[in-house]
């Protein structure tokens, strides 16, 4: 008995010492949703040990969710909160009721883990498109030498770096050279496969489906998950009727405009550069266009101004096959135009006033693009870049049909545009300024606010209204993302 008692308290200190040295590299990690998982389930795990019990694995995943989510509430808006737990509750439920067979199938440790990696996969595929508008194709793959990896070599290097620092220098390199086939893979031919972001029904029929194919159950019950799968993979959000067209405003500090007609999609500028690595339309365009599922015909970029052109790059890598048009491709002249879908493209600016009467084309604010759309039933958008007084008068003078139910306003509502003649010229019913939230210069000023009103506009702003949608079939109305999806942090009324 005395020897029995030592196995056991034996047995009891080696698990508190394992739990111990887990919490420590949790703390050592940062302390993310995962660790906190982690050993909250190995917790409760040693607690039951050591008094010798046993929980089902639901009642211990169930117990460490409710601790985690009552320590940190805001932890079920964080994309690691459902990553974690999901796969975990997925591990578990998906091994098979014979475990001593199954554990001599896959007794080698390798077979072992490409069978977990996917199931985790088909498990959470559905997780990563509606978290992140997109699945990895190669995510299996890097999985299995990416886990070994890190495992094996990054974490005791970093863990023994506290006690030799020179073997932190080794982590570094072992993390650069894993970081560098990461992007290999990733440039990849349909590395990643993207798609329109769906309906919460079809999402959840996605993830029930998705789970089910995990189950340890045979091929012909699985199977029959494939069906709820199938409306979450085909989802794509309506378009506007043929003649009609779409008129989304993004808030990204600048100027980006999407202009959808029936098959057919433009943007109208990208958006800024914030810094060398970072521009609006890797953070917000792209994702946008991807979850309305749409595939860009071509990107208009009104001038070369950061504010207008900086996310370009960006959008062009994304979308290799859109036709880029006037700073970012075909110059803009007046008098180009085309239709799509019955709906009418036309240029207004720049005006022909150069030698041999072709536009002048410089990096400033005077060369923008106007575009003007028209639905084939009349209602129009005139989208003016940042041109100032002095081009409004000379659109005016050139006679240009400039009248739009919808203005976007030139240059965010700067004072030195949007004077009274060009707003009477447009008599537009309502004016969508485009501006970062208090930025540096001022826009829109108050006087061009005050402008508008007085000319009884509809005035709309994205600082306070957030993405702007505008249809022609309801050429009166605007409908602002910021009170559609409003969150109960949100301070700014629309």
């Amino acid at each position: 008995m005395r020897a029995l008692l030592l196995v056991a308290a034996s047995t009891a200190g080696s698990a508190w010492a394992g739990w111990c040295l887990a919490t420590v590299y949790a703390v050592f990690s940062g302390w993310g949703i995962p660790a906190q998982r982690t050993i909250g389930m190995l917790l409760v795990v040693v607690l039951l040990r050591t008094q010798g019990r046993t929980w089902p694995w639901p009642v211990v995943w169930l117990t460490v969710l409710t601790v985690v989510v009552l320590l940190d509430p805001w932890s079920l808006l964080q994309a690691g909160f459902w990553l974690s737990f999901v796969a975990v509750g997925v591990l578990f439920a998906a091994q098979p009721p014979d475990r001593n067979r199954h554990e001599k199938k896959y007794r080698h440790a390798g077979l072992r883990l490409l069978r977990e990696q996917a199931v985790l996969g088909l498990a959470l595929a559905p997780l990563t498109l509606l978290l992140f508008g997109q699945i990895s194709v190669v995510g299996l793959l890097v999985n299995l030498w990416a886990i070994p990896w890190v495992t094996l070599v990054v974490t005791p290097l970093s863990m023994l770096g506290a006690l030799w620092p020179p073997l932190w220098q080794l982590a570094v390199s072992g993390v650069t050279a894993m970081i560098w086939l990461l992007e290999v893979m990733a440039a990849w031919p349909v590395a990643v496969l993207y798609f329109a972001q769906p309906a919460w029904w079809a999402a959840v029929a996605g993830v029930l489906g998705c789970l089910w194919l995990a189950m340890p159950w045979g091929w012909r019950w699985r199977l029959l998950g494939l069906p709820l799968v199938m409306p979450m993979l085909w989802w794509q959000p309506a378009t506007p009727a043929w003649g009609q067209f779409d008129l989304l405003a993004l808030d990204v500090g600048g100027r980006a405009v999407l202009v959808r007609t029936q098959h057919h999609s433009l943007l109208f500028d990208a958006g800024p550069r914030w810094s060398e690595h970072v521009d609006a339309g890797e953070r917000t365009v792209v994702p946008v266009l991807r979850a309305l599922g749409v595939d860009l015909s071509a990107h208009m970029i009104s001038h070369a101004d950061s504010d207008h052109a900086g996310g370009a790059p960006s959008v062009q890598q994304a979308f290799p096959q859109s036709q880029g048009l006037g700073a970012g491709g075909v110059p803009c002249q007046a008098g180009q135009s085309w239709r799509w879908d019955g709906v009418h493209f036309q240029v207004l600016h720049p005006l022909p006033i150069g030698p041999g009467g072709r536009a002048v084309h410089t990096a400033s604010n005077a060369s923008s693009c106007v575009l003007q759309v028209e639905s084939l039933a009349g209602q129009r958008a005139l989208l003016s870049g940042d041109i100032e007084a002095r081009q409004e008068r000379a659109l005016i003078r050139a006679g240009a049909d400039v009248r739009a139910q919808v203005l976007l306003v030139p240059h965010h509502g700067s004072t030195t545009s949007s004077s009274a003649a060009w707003i009477e010229a447009v008599q537009p019913v309502i004016a969508i300024a485009q501006a970062g939230y208090r930025n540096r210069f001022g826009h829109p000023a108050p006087a061009v606010v005050e402008r508008y009103q007085r000319a009884g506009v509809d005035w709309v702003a994205t600082p306070t209204c957030g993405a702007a949608w505008w249809r022609s079939t309801q050429p009166d109305q605007v409908q602002c993302e910021r009170a559609h999806r409003r969150r109960y942090w949100s301070t700014l009324s629309p």
